[in-house]
C-alpha cells in the first residue's frame, strides 16, 4: 500500500484521491482537518431530516439529494471540500455543470448541519458562514442539545426554530418544510 502524507494535501483533488483510511476529513482552504465520526444521536437525526428532504425532492422531481460524507468544491485556490450532514442541489444547477465522479464544483442549494457533541457552535457558524459565501442559499442548523434549529439566509438573517415551529424552504425547494419536532423525533 502507498503511503501519503497527510500534510500534502492541499487540493480537492488529492483529497478526493486519497486511499480510505476509515477517517473522514474535509479541506478548509487548502488545509486538511479530520472530522469525528457522527455518534449515534447525531446520525440518527441527520437521517431524518435527509429522509425527509429525499423524499421530497424525489417525488417533485427537483434535482438531487446527498447524504452526509458527500463532498462539495466550494472553493478553489486555495481548495475547499466541505461535507454537509445532507444536501439538496436543484436540477438546473446539476444540468449546468459536467458530469463528475469527485466533489461537485458548486455549493449546494440546501445544506443541513447537525451540531455534534464534539463541535463547537462558533465552528458550526463559521461553517455555514463558508456555505452561504459559496452560493448556498439556506443552511439549517439542528441542535440536538435544545432541539433547535437555526436557519442561515445569510450573514446577517438567522432564524431560530424551535419545538412547534416549522421550517418552510419556500421555492428553494420547491415548497419543502420540516416540523423541528418530527427533525428531533423522541430526542431527550
Amino acid at each position: 500500500m502507498v503511503s501519503t502524507d497527510l500534510q500534502t494535501i492541499t487540493t480537492a483533488d488529492q483529497l478526493y484521491a486519497l486511499p480510505d483510511d476509515g477517517n473522514r476529513y474535509e479541506l478548509i482552504e487548502g488545509v486538511l482537518s479530520m472530522m469525528s465520526p457522527a455518534g449515534s444521536e447525531h446520525g440518527r437525526i441527520a437521517g431524518r431530516i435527509f429522509l425527509r428532504l429525499a423524499a421530497h425532492v424525489e417525488q417533485h422531481e427537483l434535482g438531487e439529494t446527498y447524504a452526509a460524507e458527500t463532498g462539495f468544491r466550494i472553493a478553489q485556490s486555495p481548495d475547499t471540500v466541505r461535507a454537509p450532514d445532507a444536501a439538496y442541489v436543484s436540477r438546473e444547477r446539476l444540468e449546468a455543470v459536467a458530469p463528475t465522479t469527485g466533489y461537485l464544483p458548486l455549493a449546494p442549494d440546501l445544506v443541513v448541519e447537525v451540531v455534534s457533541p464534539n463541535d463547537s457552535f462558533s465552528s458550526v457558524e463559521a461553517k455555514a458562514a463558508d456555505w452561504l459565501k459559496a452560493g448556498c442559499q439556506v443552511v439549517l442548523v439542528a441542535d440536538p442539545s435544545n432541539l433547535t434549529i437555526h436557519v442561515y439566509e445569510s450573514g446577517s438573517e438567522i432564524r431560530l426554530l424551535r419545538s412547534g415551529d416549522r421550517f418552510s424552504a419556500g421555492s428553494i425547494c420547491g415548497g419543502w418544510s420540516l416540523d423541528v419536532d418530527d427533525a428531533f423525533g423522541g430526542s431527550k
